[in-house]
């Protein structure tokens, strides 16, 4: 089960990473670049920023994200207190607040003749305002690092700015504007007349320091706000201070006439480890085990120092074969080595194998076989470790294990915990929209493959109240009443439901689920599930009748049912841990389309995605817009030591819009299953030698 956790100042608590090289530095835009113009550097795979500056009349709040080495990626919303030229009928007192998607990408590396070079794209799908287009190169010389570019649109002080405000509408009750992807076409690319820019960072003597000068060819004569901007200088000056391995302030003079200040908090999630575990591995015995073994004593012991649940013990000849759970380490390979050395000191020498049938919520996972003998030479010589690595192996079966049954356990029937959540907006016609609540949850096992699940939330804050909704009867208000549930009352009853699951054959896995599904709907639904072990492709259905909740979330329905559910292929490109998965099916307001979701894994555990989904609603709704998010999964296990496989998410993802949306299903088969892919427990270098 993938837990919602959040950590706010995550940015912050990650490990540190090294001082920022030359070529580093977060733009006024967010991405890395000088001030107001990028430059053709990427940050490190992995990395993540967080920042926000302000340079009147703009504040700008950017999260930067590098999922690939030739990939940036990020969302930005900028804040203005003038009004727009157009935008009369901003509400007063109301900012206009524009969010846009920002992406660049490498096309040729820094040689030693050659420049590093990147083609880039702000805005692009996004309101207007700051769309822009450019290419740029960057070329390093000692301390220097050069880079010259040509930019289109914004970047080039767009003499069509006229033009380009018609393709940005409002409504006359709105106190921001929008943008849909019906604006945007791929003959306004790199369209109108280009126009350079360029600048040099510089690395002080003093590492934390670093300088930078640039020329921005934006004409802010033109900017298209009802008061002209004051220009007296197309160079900006700038300072970068590393105040910390993860937070860095900046400064500068831009336009001749504005002061601009910043913050920017980064980490890498490449380079996470996992939180110091103060129970270290027992240490292996040189005497030999007696051929008498005190099993309740050993599952005990396998539980506290492994992490290893024990369900059931089978010995059949040499094989011993242990089923349960993994729960306190997110790498199975650690909980199976650490298991090694446990039964390894107990059990009869007789036996030469170890096998670990690991489950989750009753379902098979897997088997891992280890050779003992392989293992205890690998733990008292190192050099002795590749035979034994190179023995282990897996299989998936449902068959039970044959032998006797030496320890027979009922695994723990209640599981509970306490988690706060964070739920934003990626931007929308209101701004930054947010909740903050927190939940206890808890789950009752009635036997190894069913439970019942509940969760109890509280609504901390919130300032939903700011979304205003126009009704244009085309499409069921299925998320854009979310403010009308906290309303109601600020306590209610998130999740109450009974799941089943089941394993038709080793490949497939079947679920079947009813109750109070989530926060606005109850029902009842399925999901089908085709992965084979190791397999680079799987397969998944699920199908579900819901109706709409009370507002006081409670046991009470409203109105609406309808019928939801999606098909999905999961594909493992194999390209950088790059997992794709794409959905069609239909959607909660019964609309019918399709959803694209791309994600990159680290070896860490850490992930980055983005996801976008088109439906036959979009035509009539929200002016072409699409539904879009960004999110970044951290593993629990770099904050507390045995967090097991639980997952802190921090999403930026559209909570009041109708179109394209999902039911909030708590559980998912290839989350349970996600330990079928092999790759996770190779990637991790911890087999308990030491």
């Amino acid at each position: 089960m993938k837990n919602r956790y959040w950590y706010p100042l995550l940015a912050c608590c990650l490990p540190a990473a090294a001082y920022a090289q030359t070529g580093q530095m977060q733009s006024d835009f967010g991405g890395v670049g000088l001030m107001q113009t990028p430059t053709a550097r990427m940050a490190p795979a992995g990395e993540v920023s967080f920042s926000f500056n302000r340079a009147v009349p703009y504040e700008r709040y950017n999260l930067s994200t590098q999922p690939l080495s030739w990939l940036e990626f990020g969302i930005r919303y900028a804040r203005t207190t003038e009004t727009p030229q157009g935008f009369d009928d901003l509400v007063e007192g109301n900012d206009y607040l524009n969010n846009g998607i920002d992406t660049k990408l490498l096309l040729n590396r820094e040689s030693a003749v050659l420049p590093q070079l990147a083609i880039g794209f702000r805005n692009l799908g996004g309101a207007s305002l700051f769309r822009s287009e450019y290419l740029v190169a960057s070329k390093r010389w000692y301390d220097f690092d050069f880079s010259l570019g040509l930019g289109w649109g914004y970047l080039a002080g767009d003499d069509d700015l006229d033009e380009a405000l018609d393709n940005v509408t409002i409504n006359p009750d709105r106190s921001v504007s929008t943008s849909g992807v019906d604006d945007f076409s791929v003959s306004d690319l790199f369209s109108g007349s280009p126009r350079a820019f360029g600048g040099v960072e510089y690395q002080t003597p003093w590492q934390p320091l670093r300088l930078a000068i640039e020329y921005d060819a934006n004409d802010y004569d033109n900017e298209p706000l009802k008061e002209a901007r004051e220009q007296d200088s197309h160079v900006n000056y700038g300072a970068h201070y590393r105040l910390t391995d993860n937070i860095d302030m900046h400064a500068g003079w831009e336009r001749g006439s504005t002061f601009m200040w910043g913050l920017t908090l980064s980490t890498n999630l490449a380079g996470l480890s996992q939180a110091q575990d103060s129970t270290p591995p027992e240490k292996l015995d040189t005497k030999q085990p007696s051929a008498q073994t005190d099993w309740q004593a050993t599952s005990d012991k396998l539980a506290d120092n492994a992490g290893f649940d024990v369900h059931r013990i089978t010995r059949n000849d040499d094989t011993l074969t242990l089923e349960g759970e993994s729960r306190t380490y997110r790498s199975w390979r650690k909980t199976e080595g650490r298991a090694n050395r446990i039964l390894a000191n107990r059990v009869d020498p007789a036996i030469q194998t170890f096998r670990y049938r690991q489950l989750d919520h009753g379902l098979v996972i897997r088997d891992d076989f280890h050779d003992r003998q392989d293992f205890v030479q690998a733990v008292r010589a190192r050099d002795k470790a590749t035979p034994y690595e190179t023995g282990i192996y897996a299989r998936s079966t449902l068959n039970r294990p044959q032998g006797e049954t030496v320890e027979d356990q009922q695994p723990d029937r209640l599981r509970f915990g306490v988690s706060p959540h964070l739920l934003q907006n990626d931007g929308s016609q209101d701004g930054y929209l947010y909740q903050l609540f927190a939940t206890a949850d808890a789950e009752f096992f009635t036997d190894s493959r069913g439970w019942f699940s509940g969760e109890a939330g509280l609504n901390i804050t919130d300032n939903l109240d700011r979304y205003e909704y126009r009704d244009n009867g085309k499409l069921h208000r299925v998320r854009s009443r979310r403010e009308d549930y906290l309303d109601e009352s600020r306590a209610g009853l998130y999740n109450l439901q009974y799941t089943r699951v089941g394993q038709l054959d080793r490949d497939w896995s079947v679920m079947a689920y009813g109750g109070l599904l989530e926060m606005m709907y109850a029902g009842a639904g399925g999901e089908l599930l085709y992965r084979p072990l190791e397999s680079n492709v799987a397969l998944g259905m699920d199908i579900n009748w819901v109706k709409q909740r009370d507002f006081d979330q409670g046991f009470g329905t409203r109105d609406y049912d309808t019928w939801t559910g999606q098909a999905t292929a999961y594909i493992d490109t194999g390209y950088h841990d790059v997992l794709a998965k794409v959905s069609a099916g239909r959607y909660l307001a019964r609309d019918w389309g399709g959803t694209l979701d791309l994600s990159r894994e680290f070896v860490d555990g850490a992930r980055i995605g983005a996801w976008a989904t088109f439906t036959d609603a979009n035509d009539d709704f929200d002016k072409g817009d699409f539904n879009r998010g960004v999110y970044i999964s951290v593993p629990l296990d770099a904050f507390f030591a045995g967090a097991g496989d639980q997952q802190g998410q921090i999403a930026w993802q559209p909570l009041m819009r109708d179109s394209g949306a999902t039911l909030d299903r708590r559980y998912q088969l290839y989350e349970m299953t996600r330990h079928r892919d092999m790759d996770h427990y190779w990637q991790d270098n911890d087999a308990s030698y030491e």
